[in-house]
């Protein structure tokens, strides 16, 4: 093989300038045992942990390559469940900060996720209109539910029952049994999307709030607690209630009962609605923990705030419209009116939900979350629309309660987009402009360490010397800025239009600006008397101009100072002499305006990248064009050489940062993390590093390394994720009995799983051969009359030299418990006859009976016809039949000993103590409620 030119490798060294990204959902977390101090925000691909007392970034859950789009704390405060834009789901540890738990079964966005009561199951709700509940112990799936037509939206499990409810985009809210794993009853009574849903009253009401400014109340009645009530009335199919779908009638013609099939659970009744004063749909809809306070928001800035009264503050506002209303009866009867009046008050649901507040944000609300202090304050905090976290504090039992704002994170990104950015000279410090602010960082520390308020900025430089810093605007200016002291030193008005563009001069004394006013203008600084100082500041002057006939989109110098490139809007590249401003070449070819260019280190080359989506190489002594190149799916937004190189970077509105050869016209490697277009880029004037902005308000820098980059091995890894999409987009493979595209199981295929499968195939092909070899080992050692040594596998020594069968077990406990089912669905049926014998082995041994319980079930149910109809299975069934019953009812033994063991221990400490466990004390006295009468109308009569 020839010799081949060696690059180095750039990798992604941090992502900065975020505080949360706008995909995902903000949530309180518990850390230190500290409740109400610490946010999880998403950010990109990882999750971010913010102190709101210190307004410092604490922690970071590192993610892979997708967005975050939902975040879920779990009950115990331990863990927090994230979903992912490509619809898997990882589980944190909070104390650590790894994710040890991945879900893989959604094949798109995972739009809600919420853990059940004691935290050991996980709903989560996605785009692709499935609703998936997983073990969390087990780290496996429980089952698929399939039945809304649109992404859902929310789903939540309920306390007491066995139940689950989901909210869909399709207009539906859906109630579902988890013991049968059927939808048992749906709720029809919306008109356009339902987005949110909570549950509300000791779980006795439902609040959905919708597209319209209408949150409606359901009021629910459990069958068990209407045992001990009145009969209910006969339900007619014609008089439902609105919004509730009718049960149709019996096929055989038989009269419909009192109680439908689907009120043998629970029956559903529409209470009234709550009006909001937003006009908009509703984005999120939310309680606290304690079910006491309501919140929601629109697309707006405000967050509405109800609280839900206890039966006694109700009844205690009965009272007082009672008695308002006798008082108001009494004095009309002493106007002459008929003395014999009834009075009647009957109870709204206005009356049981009341508005507390509105909280008004600085900007429009994305998520929120809820958490009641122990001191009874509610605190809420905000992620908003601007890169911006916000928290408030509100005593909702004050008379007249007004939020306050206890904490605000800001520093930590601009409120919008970065337009441009820059190095200074000593590699240090990188400069970020944006709408409304210029920001400093150090890039050791990532840190912000200056702050300054500026106009629509849209290019930038660090002055030499890198005490100041100059900044081009939309509005033309140009303005002066001193790091030291944080002041704007000077604005000058430089361009009529727009400001596209900057290029310090090579002799460093002087700078040119491009605008869009078709001019090109000429800069040089020097020192001026400063008014409020003796001391001289820098100040800039001009000093030529060159008119053009279109507007001016880039300029670039050339290193030696003797040539000046100007882009110009009819899609050419102008090159004028500096000295004469005379036209030396026209470089023309891109369909579309050149956003972009640079030249190179020697001036021989000139880049150009345009809207066209091409890059085009052109020598600078004839202006010929040496090579074009297809470098982006949309506009290149910004390109820039490596310093003492003919290395070049692109970046473009499809996400990607792409390295490029000038000399080779080869694409090196591609720089993938963004998920938004990324504006603008800069390169360290060592090299060592690069900087990026995007749309989606993170700043990510990226690092070389010392580690070649082979072009060959570069494309063979590309070929390789290539063909890991294509496994993971086929088809996934059909149960017998089901039909393609129904998958009621609650894994996909992946590249995971199908490795698992391999790895199992070479297992059990190992296992054959070394069974086959110990046979010939016996019949040598037989026919030589003595003992002939076995040459032993190094993968089983590598495992400590164990048995094949052993090793075959091995291989099935490695497997992750989300991916097992996953990965015996792919297994091909000759290899289950050898699988089912060793399974007979190993539970006879007792060794992972529950492991081989679940595969052996699993590998029954998918095969069923083909061991059932295959004769030499049948003895292996028999024997595994025998022995698996006998086996898991001594593990169930083993366990029945061992509650019954906990349950005397428990006992012991209660009787040392004399308190209750658990909630054992609470659930005595709810059961004695349940029987109480609670369906009595609240219309008081007074004669």
């Amino acid at each position: 093989m020839g010799l081949t030119k060696q690059y180095l490798r750039y990798v992604a060294s941090a992502v900065f300038g975020l505080i949360g990204s706008q995909k995902g959902n903000i949530v309180f977390v518990t850390l230190r045992g500290e409740k109400g101090r610490y946010v999880a925000v998403p950010a990109c691909e990882h999750v971010f942990i913010w102190d709101l007392r210190k307004g410092e970034k604490i922690l970071i859950l590192q993610g892979l390559k997708q967005e975050v789009t939902c975040l879920c704390p779990s009950p115990d405060g331990l863990h927090l469940a994230v979903g992912y834009e490509d619809g898997s789901i990882r589980i944190f540890s909070l104390l650590s900060g790894e994710g040890n738990v991945t879900f893989n079964g959604h094949k798109a966005a995972i739009t809600s996720l919420k853990y059940d009561q004691l935290g050991g199951r996980l709903a989560s709700g996605s785009k692709d209109t499935d609703t998936i509940v997983w073990d969390v112990i087990n780290e496996s799936g429980l089952y698929r539910l399939k039945g809304h037509k649109d992404a859902v939206t929310q789903a939540l499990f309920l306390r007491e029952k066995n139940l689950l409810v989901t909210s869909g985009k399709d207009t539906l809210v859906k109630w579902w049994d988890l013991d049968t794993q059927h939808c048992f009853k749906t709720m029809v009574g919306h008109r356009t999307e339902v987005w949110g849903l909570v549950l509300v009253s000791e779980e006795k009401r439902l609040i959905t709030g919708s597209s319209d400014s209408e949150l409606r109340a359901w009021d629910i009645a459990y069958l068990q607690e209407m045992d001990d009530l009145e009969e209910p009335e006969p339900k007619k199919s014609r008089g439902s209630p609105p919004g509730i779908q009718d049960t149709p009638e019996p096929r055989d013609g038989t009269p419909e009962t009192d109680e439908t099939p689907e009120d043998r659970i629970l029956t559903c009744r529409k209470a009234g609605s709550i009006m909001r004063e937003g006009r908009d749909r509703v984005v999120n809809l939310a309680v606290d923990r304690t079910g006491r306070i309501l919140a929601c928001h629109g697309t707006d800035s405000v967050l509405e705030v109800f609280c839900i009264l206890s039966k006694a503050e109700v009844q205690k506002k009965m009272d007082k419209k009672m008695k308002k209303a006798r008082k108001k009866a009494k004095l009309n009867s002493s106007k002459g009116e008929e003395e014999d009046l009834e009075v009647s008050v009957e109870m709204t649901l206005q009356d049981e939900i009341q508005r507390v507040t509105n909280i008004k944000t600085s900007a429009k609300i994305k998520s929120f979350d809820l958490i009641h202090s122990p001191q009874g304050e509610l605190k809420a905090v905000f992620l908003l629309q601007n890169n911006l976290v916000e928290s408030y504090s509100l005593s909702p039992s004050a008379p007249a309660p007004q939020a306050v704002r206890a904490s605000r994170i800001t520093i930590g990104g601009h409120r919008s987009d970065v337009r441009t950015l820059s190095f200074s000279s000593d590699n240090i410090a990188i400069l970020s402009a944006a709408a409304e602010s210029v920001k400093i960082w150090n890039r050791a520390t990532l840190q912000c360490i200056r702050t300054m308020t500026c106009e629509y900025a849209l290019c930038s430089f660090f002055v030499p010397g890198d005490r100041q810093v100059v900044v081009g605007t939309k509005t033309g200016k140009l303005q002066l800025y001193d790091l030291a002291s944080g002041n704007l030193l000077e604005t000058v008005d430089a361009h009529d239009g727009a400001l596209w563009s900057l290029s310090l001069s090579p002799d460093q004394r002087g700078f040119v600006t491009g605008g869009a006013d078709k001019s090109v203008k000429f800069w040089d600084f020097e020192l001026v008397k400063d008014e409020n100082s003796t001391q001289k500041r820098l100040s800039v002057k001009q000093t030529r101009t060159l008119q053009l006939d279109e507007d001016v989109l880039c300029v670039s110098y050339s290193p030696n100072q003797k040539l000046l490139a100007v882009s110009l809007l009819d899609c050419t590249v102008k090159i004028f002499y500096v000295d004469t401003l005379k036209f030396f070449l026209s470089l023309y070819g891109h369909k579309l305006p050149v956003i972009c260019m640079d030249i190179s280190y020697d001036g021989t080359l000139i880049a150009t990248g345009s809207a066209d989506r091409n890059v085009k190489i052109w020598g600078l002594d004839f202006g010929d064009c040496h090579k074009s190149l297809f470098a982006h799916d949309d506009s290149v937004m910004y390109l820039q050489f490596v310093p003492k190189s003919h290395l070049f970077f692109t970046a473009g509105k499809d996400h990607k940062i792409k390295q490029w050869d000038a000399d080779k016209f080869e694409h090196i490697q591609t720089l993938e993390g963004h998920h938004q277009e990324i504006w603008c880029l800069a390169v360290s004037p060592s090299g060592d590093y690069v900087v990026s902005s995007s749309h989606d308000k993170s700043l990510r820098l990226w690092e070389r390394t010392r580690e070649p980059l082979i072009l060959e091995e570069e494309r063979e890894m590309q070929r390789e994720a290539e063909y890991e999409e294509s496994v993971a987009k086929e088809d996934q493979p059909v149960v017998p009995g089901e039909t393609q595209g129904d998958n009621y199981f609650t894994g996909k295929k992946t590249i995971e799983t199908v490795k698992a499968a391999e790895r199992i195939m070479e297992a059990v092909e190992l296992y054959r051969e070394e069974t086959a070899k110990m046979k010939e080992h016996k019949a040598i050692c037989k026919a030589a009359g003595k003992e002939v040594p076995l040459p032993i596998n190094p993968i089983l020594m590598a495992y400590g030299n164990i048995s094949p069968s052993a090793y075959v077990l091995e291989i099935f406990k490695g497997i992750k418990s989300s991916e097992l089912e996953e990965s015996l669905l792919v297994l091909p049926f000759s290899y289950v006859p050898d699988v089912l014998k060793l399974f007979n082995e190993f539970i006879q041994l007792g060794s992972d009976i529950e492991l081989l319980c679940r595969c052996l079930f699993f590998l029954l149910r998918i095969h069923f016809g083909q061991i059932t109809s295959n004769q030499m299975l049948v003895p292996v069934i028999e024997k595994l039949k025998e022995t698996t019953i006998s086996k898991v009812s001594q593990v169930r033994d083993v366990i029945g000993f061992n509650m019954a063991g906990l349950e005397y221990l428990k006992r012991e400490c209660e009787a040392k103590s004399e308190v209750m466990f658990f909630a054992d004390a609470t659930s005595h006295l709810e059961e004695k409620k349940r029987k109480r009468k609670k369906r009595e109308k609240l219309i008081l009569t007074y004669t």
